[in-house]
């Protein structure tokens, strides 16, 4: 696509973010579509050749010329299945219908002589070759895109997690102040979550399961032809052989709760990444991070000061959009009425506008990473200025001594003032406790109150 042509692009997918969202093409393009289908058709057809039932041999030639042609699938070869489909060619009346197109593709590019063209697509329902080609497509768009990106951002969170340890930081519950934590043990928090998403998301790609049972589910077709070929256990060898699982009880559709649990596994990643946006952006505002300003780069169009968060907030609207494609279409690909219906077919193309809109905010998630770095004078001075966060640490330890009314007396001290240290420090000297006792509460600081949050950073794997 031109520069022009993304300009007048009805979506920004293929307009605005076009260069974001081009790693998806060969996964997500109605030309990959068309290369996955060509994939499943030849690679059935050389299944059946394989069958001692069926009379169609295909010679080592033949099947590397047949696997050419989705292993080699070109621009022209897309433009030609789009012909068959609506204006038709050679001998072929337009079909306005893809699938049909796709088998007439390959019927078209047979090897001169060759006898195989009443097998191309033999009992076979088109939904068998959309469920297992989709599928195909989704796992490499997975395995090859988004995952990689997510393990990006994952060991971005997990190298500032270890630089950052030992920083202490105020923490904030109900964005009030609270006990303090560590930068780096937030960041470890995020790291370790988005690594159990990934595990999600890669275990539902690895369970993704195609069906192989003609119109009906019921291999009618294929047991009418050959009634002694135990078609079930070619059908099981031949959608594992693709490396899906194999389904064996469906209508004419697949099911697709496989796909369904994969798009929330995804939605959940993007949740954490939506809980990470919006802290940072937070952090960003109380001056915790300070951002990289990038030369020549516009923050407002009235206040040349600003270097605005952006990339927090492009990613949180993009998550926001894909969860919400993705929560529709998990909804609505596992319902079909009777043995099948269409609506999910033009519903299924939307796979890939989801998935654009989640690699657009992982990288956004990534470049806004790449460009903050901690305050670490803020983040103390906001310690030194809340002093009343030791009062948790001041009533435990009072507890440990016996005194009943120890979290009374510091809510007496702290609740609703303003508190400093010499407060704490004149309540310590009025105590009847010992002295050792007395040093522990005076040692007492916000910055050092941070228990083994630095240590908790070695639990990431």
């Amino acid at each position: 696509m031109t520069e022009t042509d993304a300009l007048y692009a009805v979506s920004p997918l293929d307009g605005r973010y076009d260069g974001r969202t081009a790693p998806l093409s060969p996964y997500a393009s109605e030309a990959a579509l068309m290369r996955a289908r060509v994939r499943v058709e030849v690679e059935y057809l050389v299944a059946l050749a394989e069958l001692e039932a069926t009379p169609l041999e295909l010679d080592l030639d033949e099947r590397n010329h047949l696997r050419g042609l989705y292993q080699h699938f070109a621009e022209e070869d897309a433009e030609l299945i789009k012909k068959l489909e609506t204006e038709g060619h050679a001998e072929f009346e337009a079909t306005n219908h893809d699938v049909k197109a796709v088998e007439y593709f390959v019927r078209h590019r047979l090897p001169e002589g060759s006898d195989a063209s009443p097998w191309i697509h033999f009992g076979l329902t088109s939904e068998d070759v959309n469920n297992l080609a989709h599928r195909l497509l989704v796992r490499d768009a997975v395995d090859e895109v988004l995952l990689p990106a997510l393990y990006d951002v994952r060991e971005t969170l997990a190298d500032m997690a270890r630089e950052y340890r030992a920083l202490p930081m105020l923490a904030r519950t109900h964005g009030q102040p609270a006990t303090p934590t560590t930068f780096g043990k937030e960041m470890a928090v995020y790291a370790a979550r988005l690594g159990r998403a990934t595990g999600r998301i890669r275990q539902a790609t690895d369970e993704l399961r195609g069906k192989l049972g003609g119109a009906s589910g019921t291999y009618a077709a294929h047991v009418a032809a050959y009634p002694d070929v135990d078609w079930q256990a070619f059908a099981r060898e031949f959608v594992t052989g693709l490396g899906l699982e194999f389904e064996p009880l469906t209508t004419q559709v697949n099911p697709c709760d496989d796909l369904a649990a994969l798009f929330d596994a995804v939605r959940g990643a993007n949740t954490v990444l939506l809980d990470l946006d919006l802290d940072m952006w937070l952090y960003v505002s109380d001056r915790y991070l300070g951002q990289e300003a990038v030369e020549g780069e516009t923050g407002s169009s009235t206040m040349p000061h600003k270097v605005n968060p952006i990339d927090f907030e492009n990613s949180e609207g993009n998550l926001s959009k894909a969860n919400s494609d993705l929560t529709f279409l998990a909804d609505y690909v596992t319902t079909s009425r009777l043995q099948r219906d269409l609506s999910d077919s033009t519903v299924k193309r939307n796979i890939g506008g989801a998935f654009a809109h989640c690699l657009i905010a992982y990288g956004k998630t990534a470049s806004g990473l790449s460009k903050v770095v901690p305050n670490e004078q803020v983040m103390r001075e906001d310690l030194a200025d809340t002093p009343e966060i030791i009062g948790e640490a001041v009533q435990t330890i009072l507890r440990r001594e016996g005194q009943e009314d120890a979290y009374e007396r510091v809510k007496a001290v702290t609740r609703g003032k303003d508190v400093t240290l010499a407060d704490f420090r004149e309540m310590f000297d009025d105590l009847e406790i010992d002295e050792d006792v007395r040093e522990e509460l005076h040692a007492l600081t916000p910055a050092d109150y941070t228990g083994v949050a630095s240590e908790l950073v070695d639990d990431l794997e």
